[in-house]
């Protein structure tokens, strides 16, 4: 094994899309029991296998880390040299079209550090299987074109193992002699193995019961430890209301008579949409006002609508292969974020999702690692669960859900997963479904599936008070990325208005197609220049340019009744003079304070909405506007800016925040949206540099009732050098040191610490006796957010990048795909000075010089460095 890896590690097989062929052997039906042991595992699969087409080729049943004991083909037991392993897999020739296969493996879960297959956590014995688990477990053709239907049994000690939960329904359980017990789970739908669930732990259930829109009832069950149990109730509810919404929506009915969700401590992902059997990090299932801010409650809320929305759209209909992974989780996003929108502010959650997309999405698009929604190749699959693949992708879905429109859109929906349930279909098959269902032409749409990088779209808008019109030329440029050089024009939906600037209204919103290079529009009845709000509501995930003046944006900021154009008018009033002070410039700060003093006393408008509003662009986002990214220099500009918004609204930070305190906790969009403008407000307070700003923050981190004003005011602390930081820190650290979730807060609010010493802090919080590389969210919260941290990360020094490099040469030991996601921070050089550059480049290549070195580091890194 040792040797295969290596060799492995020297020379990763790159798998290709259009290298795609239809599996050898297909399976219709397993039968596994397992033995469960942490120390020894022992696993008995039965497989039914029939030859796939007219071929001679052997079965070839996928195997990693497994070492197996005997292999039956119909009941006989065969001799060594009646099958073979080859790297890894299970080599067995068979002759005609059908048999039962047979395999005894034994594996120790309590081992696995790479939290992939069966593995121990927390006294818990459970599962991960995507993308490429099930081979971890046992032998099988792991690839998710191959469904089978599932029959599990389980034995295990009773006193450890007293719940006992597999996909499926349960059938039938019972007691053995020792203090074993054993049950019996069946899944009557047949899925892919990476869809395979088991967990086996001494676990407590909130259960309920959801009546679906046919009249069957369903038995929901959120299982956790039992001193956890008080804190599922918020997830309780996000699953009933999901199952209600997607009945609503999208027609879909749950189909089992059971639904589990079990958390476990430490998990790579966010959840797994297993059926019947959803697994979930601890982190997207436990809440409660101590403990959770109003972020991690919309979290939880997100990511469970998201697992149970994939019953339909990833397990009744799934994937052909991994290059169409966007299939199920583009369109998934897509879902649990109009969801959400339902849920709370539309408003609001479109600031959020773009955002995001912004700044994990583009910069992706515009690096190294760029790829379409549908890679054509790859190493590690693993490495592809990423922005582009699901946030992209669910913008994808939007743009054609928006030319469809709601009826249409439906329509198409309902014949995709009429037509293709049951099966494992692609990208493609779902294009052609929405054409077919929504009756829309898709031919030159398809190339958002094709083609990486971000559009360019430039919008110019000329007056002719002769004519009394105006021209909008829209340009659309595609940038080079690796390995997709030209590029192809792009269909760009792009919602507009032209607002007449003396009433602050307009003639009505508009759905223009760029379609071409360069396109131009006129409109009439314009005696005067209309000002232009465009890409309203993020219509296309594009960048746009514009020829707007700063008085436009104000305007637009002011006037807008497109809720995120408003907020966009904002945003660029803010980086348009950010821009200015950091290229040297004397800008007017002017403008921005008063958009923000207009924003604030405007009682129409929703204080969830002003807070997203007022927030300055991150380092990050003004890192993306420049051609050479400058930390110190955004970090100079931001942090005075701020000092002058505060400064210059003081009365106003003061008032806002003393009138946002509540009475008790309440989790209304009322109360969220107050708790989102108070902590805004205490940010600026401190900012200002007012003498009293950190006993203000001090006061409201003592005093708060929830997790959400607690942690605003710690992060603005630590931001800062005064005593109530340290005080704080210490505070917090005391009062939650056994709550491993809530501790991750405490290292995940130093990493982001704009604070002068964060590089040396994180290294000391890295020897920290709480810090462990075995728990994926104790890296993310220190490593993780460093490396997002733009100013600590990238100090001149190189010393972030030092000991991210390190961390990830450690982890990729214990936990290949978690250390992965540390490696795109340095991949970014191109964009920093010379210094950093080399710096940055050095680090890749010190991580690719490591011995046996993964796959997953590999990959990531040696793209990195092109």
């Amino acid at each position: 094994m040792a040797d295969m890896l290596s060799t492995t590690a020297a020379a990763p097989t790159i798998i290709r899309r259009v290298d795609y062929r239809a599996p050898d052997w297909l399976v219709p039906d397993i039968a596994l029991d397992f033995d469960l042991d942490p120390a020894l595992t022992r696993i008995h699969a039965t497989l039914s296998v029939t030859r796939n087409g007219d071929h001679d080729r052997p079965l070839r049943l996928d195997g990693d880390g497994l070492v197996p004991l005997e292999v039956k083909v119909d009941g006989r037991l065969l001799d060594q040299g009646e099958w073979h392993l080859e790297a890894g897999a299970l080599i067995v020739a068979l002759p005609g079209r059908a048999h039962s296969v047979e395999t005894l493996v034994e594996l120790a879960p309590e081992s696995n550090s790479k939290l992939m297959g069966l593995y121990a956590s927390g006294g818990l014995l459970c599962t991960q299987c995507e993308a490429e688990g099930f081979r971890r477990i046992t032998f099988f053709p792991d690839r998710p074109d191959v469904l089978s239907r599932y029959n599990v049994h389980m034995v295990a000690d009773r006193a450890r193992f007293p719940v006992l939960l597999a996909n499926g329904d349960p059938i039938e359980q019972g007691d053995l002699e020792g203090g074993r017990h054993w049950a019996r789970w069946k899944d009557p739908f047949p899925k892919p193995c990476y869809l395979f669930a088991l967990v086996a732990g001494d676990l407590a259930c909130n259960a309920d019961r959801f009546v679906t829109m046919s009249g069957r009832e369903v038995q929901l069950g959120i299982w956790v430890k039992e001193a956890d149990l008080p804190r599922t109730a918020h997830a309780m509810k996000a699953l009933k209301d999901s199952m209600a919404w997607d009945e609503r929506v999208y027609g879909r009915e749950y189909d089992l008579d059971v639904f589990n969700i079990v958390a476990v401590a430490d998990f790579n992902f966010g959840a797994m949409e297993n059926k019947g059997l959803n697994i979930f990090n601890s982190r997207y299932i436990l809440a409660d006002p101590e403990t959770a801010t109003d972020i991690d409650y919309d979290g939880v809320e997100g990511v469970v609508a998201h697992e149970y929305f994939h019953n339909w759209s990833g397990n009744r209909v799934t994937c052909r292969d991994w290059f169409q992974l966007s299939l199920k989780e583009g369109f998934t996003v897509f879902r649990d974020q109009s969801f959400s929108a339902d849920m709370g502010s539309h408003a609001v959650k479109r600031i959020e999702d773009v955002r995001i997309l912004r700044a994990a999405q583009f910069q992706e698009d515009s690096g190294p690692l760029a790829h379409p929604i549908r890679p054509e190749s790859y190493m590690e699959i693993s490495n592809f669960y990423t922005a582009t693949i699901y946030n992209k992708g669910a913008e994808v879905i939007r743009m054609m859900a928006l030319m469809m429109g709601a009826e249409r859109f439906r329509a198409g929906t309902d014949l995709y997963f009429d037509r293709h349930d049951g099966a494992a279909v692609t990208c493609e098959d779902f294009v052609l479904a929405m054409e077919e269902g929504g009756r829309i032409d898709l031919t030159q749409f398809r190339r958002w599936y094709e083609q990486a990088g971000t559009p360019h779209v430039r919008a110019l808008l000329t007056h002719d008070p002769a004519s009394q019109s105006v021209e909008l030329t829209l340009e659309q440029v595609v940038p080079a990325t690796p390995g997709q050089p030209d590029k192809q024009p792009m269909a760009i939906p792009l919602r507009m208005a032209l607002f007449d600037s003396a009433t602050a209204k307009h003639h009505g919103d508009e759905l223009l197609m760029l379609t071409e290079p360069k396109q131009s529009f006129v409109f009439t009845g314009f005696a005067s220049a209309p000002v232009l709000s465009i890409n309203r509501g993020f219509s296309a995930p594009v960048i746009v340019e514009t020829n707007r003046s700063q008085d436009d944006l104000a305007f637009l900021s002011a006037h807008d009744d497109d809720p995120f154009a408003r907020y966009e008018a904002m945003q660029q009033l803010m980086v348009n003079v950010l821009i200015g002070h950091i290229g040297g410039q004397n800008v007017d700060d002017g403008s921005v304070i008063e958009a923000i003093r207009n924003a604030l006393t405007d009682p129409a408008l929703d204080p969830a909405f002003v807070a997203e509003t007022i927030r300055l662009p991150s380092e990050a986002y003004l890192g993306d506007q420049m051609q050479i990214v400058d930390p110190d220099a955004i970090h100079a500009a931001r942090d005075a800016l701020q000092q002058k918004i505060g400064t210059a609204l003081e009365p106003l930070w003061r008032d806002v925040h003393a009138k946002t305190k509540a009475n008790g906790f309440s989790l209304s969009s009322a109360a969220k949206g107050a708790r989102k403008l108070r902590n805004a407000a205490l940010h600026y307070l401190v900012a200002l540099g007012a003498e009293d700003g950190p006993a203000i923050a001090f006061a409201q981190f003592s005093e708060a009732d929830n997790m959400t004003e607690r942690q605003a005011a710690l992060g603005t602390l630590a931001n800062g050098t005064s005593a109530e930081r340290v005080a704080a820190l210490d505070i917090f650290y005391n009062r939650y040191a056994a709550d491993a979730l809530t501790l991750d807060k405490w290292f995940q609010t130093q990493a982001f610490a704009l604070h002068p010493e964060t590089v040396d802090q994180v290294e000391e919080l890295g020897k920290h006796k709480d810090f462990t590389l075995n728990n994926p969210n104790r890296v993310r919260s220190l490593y993780g957010a460093f490396a997002g941290n733009q100013w600590a990360f990238h100090h001149k020094s190189g010393k972030g990048y030092r000991l991210v490099a390190d961390c990830i040469i450690a982890l990729d030991k214990l936990n290949p795909q978690t250390a992965a996601r540390l490696v795109p921070p340095l991949g970014r050089w191109k964009r920093f000075d010379e210094g950093r550059a080399g710096l940055m480049r050095a680090e890749l290549q010190r991580i690719l010089a490591e011995p046996d070195l993964s796959k997953d580091v590999t990959e990531q890194a040696s793209k990195s460095l092109d």
